[in-house]
């Protein structure tokens, strides 16, 4: 894991074997339990604006399903089954592989998702005619589609150098997204989520990664702007809303309540909210009935999939 003595963003290098001690354990599954409850309490109140959520529930904060796709309580969107597709990928192939994550997304799509983007639509229907896992850059593919699935990325290259997390991030995400600001915002949430995982405090994440960003792509700046309301599936309206809330919250709880009541994308800020807050806060700080709520077989394969994914990471691992 990275080492105490350098902070996030600096170069500097694991001064210790990487080992999957019961801490680094908790907080990988719970970044994955924290993308699917973010998923599924977001999902309610998805496309709803906050005077709307605020007419309808006055604060949402309960797994109870419904919203415009009428889900039963505690079912989740294409944000975590993605990811979960995803992950499967990464543990058959032994690593992040472009072809086999285009192959895992493209039977997801044939099994006939709850809910899925326009973006990810054409990048998979273009694999199916071309058999280039890649699409062509575009300037109009800046959605938040490559970013909300990426957190077995994360997982699986724990361990590894920036570079190589980089890389990984860049060859999910270009199967459907291939842009430049969906590439750094898929790049800073991997790291940030390895920082946590590691032990780096909120404000490590801050200044050592989510500041770095904005100074890098001004879209992403979130200090200086005010709270955002009804975020879209633009990458950089996503990111905004969901560092607002991380960052000016104390705890997983306040962070998911706080984005979601934002309307708008909210099951995909949900679920970026909670991969960060989860590898943060840990397992101790997710709440016990917003668990029970989940579906039970998302519960287990989130959970089982994480312990695998930090497994290969640690098998994977430069000693």
């Amino acid at each position: 894991m990275r080492s105490q003595e350098t902070g996030p963003g600096d170069g500097g290098a694991y001064s210790s074997p990487l080992t999957p001690d019961s801490s680094l354990l908790s907080r990988a599954v719970a970044a994955y339990l924290g993308l699917a409850l973010g998923d599924a309490l977001g999902a309610t109140v998805e496309f709803m604006t906050p005077r709307e959520i605020a007419a309808r529930h006055r604060v949402h904060d309960r797994i109870v399903g419904g919203g415009w796709l009428n889900l039963p309580a505690g079912q989740v969107t294409d944000d975590t089954t993605m990811a979960l597709a995803l992950g499967r990928s990464i543990l058959e192939a032994g690593g992040v592989d472009a072809h086999a994550a285009a192959r895992a997304f493209d039977a997801w799509m044939r099994g006939k998702p709850v809910d899925i983007g326009n973006t990810v639509r054409r990048g998979l229907l273009t694999f199916r005619k071309t058999g280039c896992p890649v699409m062509p850059e575009s300037e109009h593919d800046a959605g938040n589609g490559a970013a909300m699935r990426l957190l077995p990325v994360a997982l699986a290259t724990f361990g590894r150098s920036e570079a190589e997390v980089a890389a990984a991030c860049r060859a999910q995400a270009h199967v459907t997204h291939h842009n430049a600001l969906s590439d750094a915002a898929c790049v800073t949430l991997a790291l940030m989520v390895q920082d946590a995982l590691a032990g780096f405090d909120k404000n490590a994440l801050l200044h050592g990664r989510a500041h770095p960003l904005a100074a890098r792509h001004p879209q992403f700046t979130f200090r200086a702007v005010k709270q955002v309301g009804n975020p879209s599936g633009y990458v950089a309206d996503t990111l905004v809303a969901v560092f607002q809330a991380f960052f000016d919250t104390d705890s997983f709880a306040e962070c998911l309540v706080d984005v979601v009541n934002r309307g708008g994308d909210a099951d995909t800020t949900g679920a970026i909210a909670g991969m960060l807050a989860g590898a943060l806060y840990g397992m101790e700080a997710l709440p016990r009935h917003w668990l029970h709520a989940l579906d039970p077989q998302v519960r287990s394969a989130c959970a089982d999939q994480a312990r695998a994914l930090l497994d290969l990471a640690v098998r994977s691992s430069p000693q």
